[in-house]
């Protein structure tokens, strides 16, 4: 409940922010915001697996080439996804580059990084992310997007177990 709350404050943030000079098709700089979606994590042990929802914060910053964008960024999602008796999925932090292409006031891109899923009783590990995005320049200083992510953990912690996540979040970023 209280990250619910605090995606709907971020939002109304956003929306109540002054309007910048930045223009709707530049989307060269800093950006700052929040996310919501859905995780389905899998494994290759029978019966581990879950879904739920997540949401959590993003800082970045992206260069704009004129037809093209490349940036970098770091996600921190809270998650309380039930995997197993006792073994929740709790956290994901996410180092990624961005590219893509930017028409008018669209950007489409691919994203790959790096990723670390922490648990609540098989500590964390370390992983890899690749997915794809697209964002929407709503005023020049608000950004809306929907990202979709892969996620692929090898041998979780040690465990010999390995797992893999997708997740679907929608964002909102005020941009600087």
């Amino acid at each position: 409940m209280k990250l619910r709350t605090a995606l709907a404050a971020t939002a109304a943030a956003f929306l109540a922010a002054p309007l910048s000079a930045q223009s709707l098709d530049d989307f060269t700089g800093f950006y700052a915001g929040a996310q919501l979606g859905y995780g389905d994590v899998g494994t290759n042990a029978p019966g581990v697996s879950g879904d739920d929802w997540i949401g959590g914060i993003i800082l970045g910053y992206d260069y704009d080439f004129g037809d093209w964008v490349i940036g970098g960024g770091i996600d921190y999602d809270w998650a309380d996804i039930n995997i197993a008796a006792g073994v929740d999925v709790e956290s994901v932090w996410r180092i990624k580059a961005r590219g893509g292409y930017n028409w008018d006031n669209s950007l489409i891109y691919a994203t790959a990084g790096y990723a670390d899923a922490g648990t609540n009783a098989l500590g964390s590990s370390d992983g890899w992310l690749a997915g794809i995005g697209y964002e929407y320049r709503v005023r020049s200083d608000l950004s809306l997007g929907a990202e979709l992510l892969y996620h692929e953990f090898d041998d979780f912690n040690g465990s010999g177990i390995d797992v893999d996540a997708t997740t679907v979040q929608f964002r909102a970023s005020y941009r600087f």
